[in-house]
């Protein structure tokens, strides 16, 4: 017995020393390393993460659970060496600091000093300017260290640092800067940040981060950012497939053989409905018998449903629509690679799978994703109204089983002049009760900032779109791990908060990546329905300029041919509006025409109303429907604010199918101020037997 005893001990170190050694050159050789994401880590790591998150997020059926104050959020403050540092991290090794973000707004909030303190010395081992270290040349170049978008102006970009930060014993950061005041939970200037690091088992050996260390890896930190930024692959056969599907057809590629991989897929789809054939025109994948990709093609390679270019780490498309991916996606026996046409039109299909030599092991895992769309989805909960307490979380995927969670993406198409993604991101690995991936926003999620709508592409984030971002439009957000993947032993739980300001409808779809072993289970089926719908291309392909069932029609669903004069947006308030939005036109010269269009069901005559807005700034209008004047000289001027009306009835004709809705702005009134505005709520019919 007592030989037992001696023995596994020894077996022990032994195994242990077998265990590579983390350091700076170990770390950004995985960067680049395709393979090394398919199989489970070699050194065993939590994924974990500090933020600036609101601490009133405390549990899902708390009050705080959607709380938005996630800026100026510390660890705690203290003094050394006679100074106010604000502790942004604190944790002990050993671990690596892997994906690192942050963006700042207000006076002298980017003007500080950050510190890095490693295996508890009191000097740090970095010290400098906050912007300088992140995104500037201090450590790293382009694309280690970026701020994006690069359309975007410096002071409103993210700041995104990718090199790696090891640590053996502890790690703490803390922030000095002269402009924070946090009195009574008011807390000012702006500061958020994002700091994802490995939490390794406590046998890895982890070679510390010193500027010597930083010196020595000058080389392959060159080399890893050029890499980065030119995404080759391993191309050691190849197989080419054209064909033309109908409606309900597909096209397959069966490959059978032993010790492969997939290391490049490349497509172009030509359809004379090109943005609907990228939805509609699915990938599916089998591995080893396994269906693990299921996936519109256009969400696959990170377009959304229109051709945007971008190049990232992962996938590429260009200006002629050819889409690459380059996941490195092995396979133990075999692999059957389709493509389904869902839609309704002819769709012609260019594709090339090319693989390269890959040795399976145990710890080998297949590549997976998942899509699903929440369409038309209220972004308010039903009931729910003031302080925000309306919003909700939406998930990415559900996975159970042991794997590699290794990116997500958003495609939504926005339906009013107003910021879509306030919510966070909660990801819950092995059945934890707090996520461990909790942070301050969707686009810093995204690595952006202040929902700016410039585009950029990066090799692990992009946008490849963002003129959704303030108005109605489609907008592409896309996230791919590398360092920061996130292991689950159990099943991982990837969600976002639907947390739009305004209460509307849109579009939100979502797509998830991911590598496991064989056998898994997701909550994320064949989303048919979403993939064969129309896509919207503009606002009223959701909100349909139609008169409901009960003879109404939002003025925010009318749609608007032309204008002659001034702006025109879809106003959001509590004033009492029907859906606590309007058709708002401002500023428009005395005289001035909106013409707008809507859809009739039925040819006849009808009582008509309609509900306005007045206000102090407002004009007097009159309102034609199909070229009759129905209300003339309404005079929407209100001296003590914002307030709705609704017009004396008339008799109005209607036609089966389009009728034109004319406003024109006549003057305003004597004490009316400057503004010349109008106001529609809603329009409202009453069929007349």
């Amino acid at each position: 017995m007592n030989r037992i005893f001696v023995i596994l001990p020894m077996l022990f170190v032994f195994s242990s020393c077998m265990k590579e050694k983390v350091t700076l050159e170990s770390l950004l050789n995985e960067m680049t390393d395709r393979a090394a994401i398919t199989i489970q880590p070699e050194n065993n790591y939590h994924l974990l993460q500090f933020s600036s998150y609101d601490r009133k997020s405390v549990s899902p059926d708390s009050a705080g659970w959607w709380a938005n104050d996630d800026y100026t959020q510390f660890v705690r403050e203290e003094q050394n060496d006679g100074r106010r540092e604000f502790v942004l991290f604190d944790t002990d090794g050993p671990g690596a600091i892997v994906r690192w973000w942050m963006t700042f707004a207000g006076e002298g909030a980017s003007k500080g000093t950050l510190r890095i303190y490693i295996d508890g010395n009191e000097t740090p081992v970095l010290e400098g300017n906050v912007l300088e270290i992140l995104s500037g040349n201090m450590l790293a170049p382009e694309p280690l260290a970026s701020s994006v978008s690069p359309e975007t102006n410096y002071e409103r970009r993210g700041h995104n640092l990718y090199l790696p930060v090891p640590y053996a014993l502890h790690c703490k950061i803390t922030y000095e800067c002269e402009a924070v005041k946090i009195v009574d939970n008011r807390r000012r200037p702006s500061i958020y940040y994002n700091i994802c690091y490995r939490d390794y088992d406590k046998d890895t050996h982890v070679e510390s981060f010193s500027k010597e260390n930083l010196g020595k890896a000058k080389v392959i930190i060159d080399k890893t950012a050029s890499l980065l930024l030119n995404p080759g692959v391993t191309e050691v056969n190849k197989t080419d497939k054209e064909a033309n599907l109908k409606e309900g057809e597909s096209v397959s590629a069966d490959l059978k053989e032993r010790g492969k991989a997939i290391s490049k897929l490349s497509m172009k789809i030509i359809a004379a409905n090109i943005e609907q054939a990228l939805r509609s025109t699915v990938l599916s994948v089998k591995f080893d018998g396994e269906e693990t990709i299921w996936i519109p093609a256009g969400e696959f390679f990170g377009t959304g449903y229109q051709i945007y270019p971008s190049k990232t780490w992962n996938t590429s498309v260009d200006s002629t629509g050819l889409m690459e991916s380059y996941w490195l996606m092995p396979f133990k026996d075999s692999v059957k690679i389709s493509v389904l046409n869902l839609g309704n039109q002819q769709v012609g299909l260019n594709i090339s799978v090319s693989t390269c030599d890959y040795k399976w092991k145990k710890t080998s895992m297949h590549f997976c994703a998942s899509w699903h769309e929440y369409n038309r989805i209220s972004t308010a909960l039903e009931g729910k109204n003031g302080n925000h307490d309306w919003h909700f979380d939406v998930n990415y995927a559900d996975i159970k089983g042991q794997g590699v969670y290794v990116g997500d993406a958003l495609t939504i198409f926005n339906t009013v002049d107003a910021w879509w993604g306030e919510g966070d991101e909660k990801i819950f690995v092995d059945n934890e009760q707090f996520p461990s991936s909790i942070g301050t926003g969707t686009e810093d999620y995204y690595g952006y900032a202040w929902c700016r709508p410039e585009k950029f592409t990066h090799p692990f984030i992009a946008q490849p779109t963002g003129a959704g971002n303030f108005h109605p439009g489609m907008s592409i957000n896309r996230r791919y791990r590398s360092l920061d993947a996130i292991p689950f032993s159990f099943g991982i739980s990837s969600n976002i908060e639907m947390w739009h300001w305004i209460k509307t409808k849109m579009n939100y779809s979502l797509s998830a990546y991911w590598y496991a072993k064989p056998g898994y289970e997701v909550n994320i089926g064949h989303d048919v329905e979403n993939a064969k719908k129309p896509v919207a291309l503009k606002r009223s392909d959701i909100y349909k300029p139609e008169i409901d069932s009960t003879g109404k029609l939002e003025g925010e669903c009318l749609e608007v041919i032309k204008k002659s004069s001034g702006d025109i947006s879809n106003q959001p308030g509590n004033f009492g509006w029907s859906g606590d939005t309007q058709l708002w036109w401002r500023n428009a010269d005395n005289g001035a025409e909106l013409i707008t269009k809507f859809i009739a069901n039925e040819t006849g005559k009808y009582k008509f109303t309609a509900q306005l807005t007045k206000a102090v700034d407002y004009g007097i209008i009159s309102i034609s429907l199909n070229g009759k004047l129905l209300l003339s000289r309404l005079n929407c001027f209100n001296a003590d604010g914002v307030t709705t009306f609704k017009t004396s009835p008339v008799i109005a004709d209607l036609l089966s199918g389009e009728n034109i809705l004319t406003i024109k702005i006549l003057g305003a009134d004597a004490k009316a101020e400057p503004g010349n505005m109008a106001g529609i709520d809603f329009l409202q019919f009453e069929k007349i037997n």
